[in-house]
């Protein structure tokens, strides 16, 4: 039996006021999401262990199964590999993304949805005047960058900007973690210490502003009635972590593979020693080309055992607060990404399991992730479905597999599937 997870980024929320008290996933028509999950069986996913912050780099691994305490390093290392950068010994990475600062508040956490084209412009530009043997800036997608500093010490206090829309961004600077205030000595592998590393981020993080704020394509960009990107934001630092391969914990995959549009998803992707298939017109946005990646996700079932189709459109949409495009982000899943994925392999000879679910809410209301426990359906052929049906955050509160967590969903999706026969 091949496998393959469908995961929607952020999909889950909160009820809605003016949606009649339902949530997003309650109030979308998705009839086929519904379908599966009616024919299948369903659960919730605790995805963000205890003590971790609900990051798309904690939700998704655990999602895989990662045991979080013993292999999370942040999700610069993750972005590092999927953009080919090999993080040497004493390298620490970080996330830097290209913000919006209007006044001294962060506007937005994507400079307005940067183009990666535009922002590699930028990038460069940093790099010439920022950069040096400890400091180097690489090119990512859209707003999502990279940050290396060797000899960095990663016990730091940083704030995800998609978590603080519209704040002062002075008191959000970074800071060392409690207790590593007065640290003389860095931790092996590091040069400096926290309040050094910490100081020469913020130091990055000012300079940055004085050199973009005039820079001749936010001048254009301002012109045109677009957001200047006007500052780096570099946050979740960590080294090269020690994750082993799916194929290790599940013999059955001899191959396969990750669609997604974003560098940390890739990256999760090559330490699982999934490879990564690239797909045009996958954006990380409401506008990602779902089509394609629907057919390099059939493509890839055809020589693959595993496949993680990662879309991202629903985070984006709640990080906006926008309900009504949310709505519509959750609907063409299910219309343009489910539906076509189910109808393609439903009659195939060798069976596909199917299971989807999001990696953690993004409430519109909040604009930024929460922790809480999400909704989930399996099904393949032959599955004994239990009484739910329809897939949302409520009703699967009545699933069969009641509420999982750590590697429980993943050991059930691989291998609840072997006593399957034809």
């Amino acid at each position: 039996m091949k496998h393959i997870i469908i995961l929607g980024d952020g999909m889950a929320d909160w009820p809605v006021e003016s949606l009649g008290g339902k949530t997003l996933m309650q109030y979308a028509k998705t009839p086929y999401m519904d379908k599966l999950a009616s024919m299948g069986r369903t659960g919730r996913l605790k995805t963000v262990a205890d003590g971790f912050h609900p990051g798309s780099e904690v939700a998704n691994m655990s999602v895989l199964g990662y045991d979080l305490p013993k292999v999370y390093e942040g999700r610069g290392p993750l972005e590092a590999a999927s953009i080919g950068v090999d993080l040497k010994p004493g390298e620490m990475a970080m996330r830097c993304n290209i913000i919006c600062i209007e006044g001294d508040h962060i506007k937005n956490h994507s400079a307005g949805h940067i183009t990666t084209e535009e922002a590699d412009v930028l990038v460069k530009y940093l790099q010439k005047h920022l950069g040096n043997e400890r400091v180097y800036f690489y090119t990512g997608v859209q707003y999502r960058h990279l940050l290396v500093i060797k000899g960095g010490d990663k016990r730091i206090d940083c704030t995800p900007p998609h978590d603080v829309p519209l704040k002062p961004f002075r008191p959000l600077l970074v800071k060392p973690m409690p207790g590593t205030e007065n640290i003389t000595v860095p931790e092996d592998g590091a040069e400096l210490t926290p309040q050094q590393t910490a100081d020469l981020i913020n130091d990055l993080i000012l300079r940055s502003q004085e050199l973009l704020k005039n820079h001749p394509l936010n001048q254009k960009r301002m012109a045109e009635g677009k957001d200047p990107a006007n500052s780096i934001w570099p946050w979740s630092p960590g080294y090269r972590p020690k994750m082993e391969r799916l194929s290790d914990k599940f013999p059955q995959v001899k191959r396969g593979a990750v669609i997604s549009a974003v560098d940390l998803i890739n990256g999760i992707g090559y330490y699982a020693d999934l490879r990564r298939l690239t797909v045009e017109g996958a954006t990380g946005l409401y506008d990602t080309n779902y089509e394609n990646k629907v057919a390099a996700a059939l493509e890839a079932l055809k020589t693959d055992d595993f496949v993680y189709l990662h879309i991202e459109a629903s985070d984006e949409a709640g990080h906006e607060g926008n309900v009504e495009l949310k709505l519509l982000t959750i609907e063409n899943l299910d219309s343009r990404a489910v539906g076509p994925i189910y109808e393609a392999v439903k009659d195939w000879d060798e069976p596909v399991a199917i299971a989807v679910l999001p990696d953690h809410p993004t409430p519109c209301e909040l604009r930024t992730h929460t922790n809480e426990p999400i909704p989930f359906f399996i099904w393949y052929p032959g599955i004994e479905p239990d009484s739910v049906q329809a897939f949302d955050e409520v009703s699967v509160c009545e699933g069969s597999y009641e509420l999982l967590k750590e590697d429980e969903f993943i050991n059930e999706f691989m291998n609840g599937t072997t006593d399957y026969t034809d």
